[in-house]
């Protein structure tokens, strides 16, 4: 775990690169891209908002073999950036298959109370299996009672309050599903402050591994 922990890199709010080793390269979310590296294997979208959902960093990080994996409500947006239909993954909540040898689930993310992620819009979060390593990709979500279910290695939860959870709810979370690592993300630059990584890291259970890559 500790080489793959290595290999991924959090760009800024929820966007995430994954390098697999020896496998694909796969990015969540991409935003702000600021290089054309055109090297995604993989592509997962969690929802339509601008800052998880941006046709730049797409057209920068794409290749003409790139699999998008996204929600279904976003599909029509998506097949102009998809070579071909089996390029194309349109997904709801709830969902288990197989992409490029990567296991891969479908989690609910929405809001409790808020206005911003209804749970009838359908996003999600990820959860991948690489190398035998369960990492869970939380898009935006509240501490809902599907997410508490969750079993994983590596989690990557939002913590910066107003259209997720905070760093207190979220470590919170942590500490319910306890996995081995868990990294902060979606914090301090549109929402949160930086400083909020360290009330995360004061939250959670000391022999959970908290890793701030923003």
């Amino acid at each position: 775990m500790d080489e793959l922990l290595k290999n991924i890199s959090v760009n800024t709010q929820s966007s995430i690169r994954i390098q697999c080793p020896d496998g694909p390269v796969i990015y969540s979310d991409p935003f702000q891209i600021r290089e054309d590296s055109h090297d995604a294997d993989l592509v997962l979208i969690t929802h339509d908002h601008y800052d998880h959902f941006d046709p730049d960093s797409i057209e920068r990080v794409r290749k003409s073999t790139t699999v998008f994996i996204v929600p279904e409500k976003l599909k029509k947006e998506t097949e102009k950036y998809a070579s071909s239909k089996e390029n194309l993954i349109a997904v709801q909540p709830g969902m288990s298959f197989e992409v490029s040898g990567i296991p891969v689930e479908t989690v609910p993310a929405y809001n409790i109370g808020k206005p911003f992620h209804p749970r009838h819009a359908g996003w999600v979060g990820y959860i991948l299996t690489i190398d035998g390593c369960r990492i869970y990709l939380a898009g935006d979500t509240d501490l809902t009672l599907e997410i508490q279910e969750i079993h994983c290695d590596i989690a990557m939860v939002p913590i910066g309050g107003t259209f997720t959870m905070d760093a207190e709810e979220a470590a919170k979370f942590i500490n319910r599903i306890h996995p081995r690592a868990a990294i902060p993300i979606h914090y301090g630059s549109i929402v949160g402050k930086k400083s909020d990584a360290e009330v995360f890291r004061r939250g959670v259970d000391a022999d959970v591994e908290v890793v701030v890559k923003l």
